[in-house]
């Protein structure tokens, strides 16, 4: 653990994972006296990331955006200014938003890479831990499906209608990809590791997927918690119980490697959810105590539900005040209790 300024000991916590889930945490974290690293996905390449990456090969800078964003001490004007998105006819510029864009030409100088961008731009941005890309170039995200097809790219994954049976990342130069060490060692030295919440497929296990980011997560002392996704997928995890969501994460690392998983059990109400604006959700999750506990995993169930805008999502000050009950507590801890 780090200290504070008067000498407190500061949990250090680790949250992996990618897409709008990542900043709810973050955001809630910040107010308790921890020390926050946030690991965010690469392998998007979808909307303004996909279009950048695509025309300058820089890793996709939209999760990481967010994220810096959400642990940004900057006047709230700035963070207007960097969020907006344009909405002109600009062939170009239409629909891209200015942090992208920032995020792009700064990994772009000097050729620094994105780590270093970001590590630069956390300065400037003055944030609040630390945001490290999962890999310094950009990943590609591959999938088998059920049916023996395979088919690179999240974008094109989500879309295939297909049953995801594995996936795992790529690099455009066939070098098995790899986090910074700033990233293991962050690993290494939590107290606690949080997985989500965020799409299973396209926004956590690519980073997992990771050699040595998916080892270190295997090997560290820290409690591992996983918060799952309160709604499925089409195209990830379509028909999905809670515990199925597990098994994947533990079936994709080889082991039984989540000690704690938070899962909702509020009813999302009937006809509450606007579906042409969240079409790319479905059902809620179906509650499968014997099956997660089947997975070795503490399972804390609560109503973390939050509903606005006729979306649903997760109650980050709910969440966050579970994480916090649950920090630094011993993985033999959830041993005995599971026997």
């Amino acid at each position: 653990m780090t200290k504070d300024r008067i000498g407190r000991k500061r949990p250090k916590i680790v949250v992996i994972g990618g897409g709008t889930g990542l900043p709810v945490i973050l955001n809630g974290l910040r107010s308790h006296n921890v020390d926050i690293t946030a690991v965010v996905t690469v392998a998007d390449d979808g909307g303004s990331s996909g279009v950048i990456r695509d025309y300058i090969n820089v890793v996709p800078p939209g999760d990481i955006r967010n994220v810096l964003v959400a642990l940004s001490n900057m006047p709230d004007v700035y963070k207007k200014i960097f969020q907006y998105r344009f909405n002109s006819n600009d062939q170009f510029f239409s629909g891209h938003a200015i942090g992208n864009l920032i995020i792009a030409a700064l990994s772009e100088m000097d050729d620094r890479g994105i780590f270093d961008a970001v590590q630069e731009l956390s300065a400037l941005m003055k944030i609040e831990g630390h945001v490290y890309p999962a890999s310094d170039v950009p990943l590609t995200l591959n999938a088998k499906f059920t049916d023996g097809t395979s088919l690179a790219g999240e974008s094109h994954i989500s879309a295939a209608g297909k049953t995801i049976k594995r996936v795992w990342v790529t690099s455009i130069d066939d070098v098995e990809p790899h986090a910074k060490e700033e990233v293991i060692t962050a690993i290494m030295e939590a107290d606690q590791i949080v997985l989500g919440p965020g799409s299973l497929f396209t926004s956590i296990l690519p980073n997992l997927m990771i050699s040595n980011v998916g080892q270190a997560v295997c090997q560290t002392n820290a409690e591992v918690v996983y918060i799952c996704n309160i709604m499925t997928q089409k195209g990830e995890t379509e028909h999905f119980t809670d515990a199925d969501h597990v098994r994947i994460l533990n079936e994709h690392l080889g082991k039984k490697f989540i000690d704690t998983v938070l899962v909702n059990t509020e009813p999302v109400p009937k006809d509450y959810l606007d579906r042409q604006k969240y079409d790319e959700y479905l059902y809620q999750v179906a509650y499968d105590f014997n099956g997660l506990r089947d997975q070795g995993c503490r399972v804390i169930s609560d109503n973390f539900l939050e509903l606005r805008d006729h979306g649903v999502f997760h109650n980050g000050t709910q969440v966050v005040s579970e994480l916090m009950r649950l920090i630094g507590r011993p993985k033999s801890w959830y041993a005995d209790e599971l026997n």
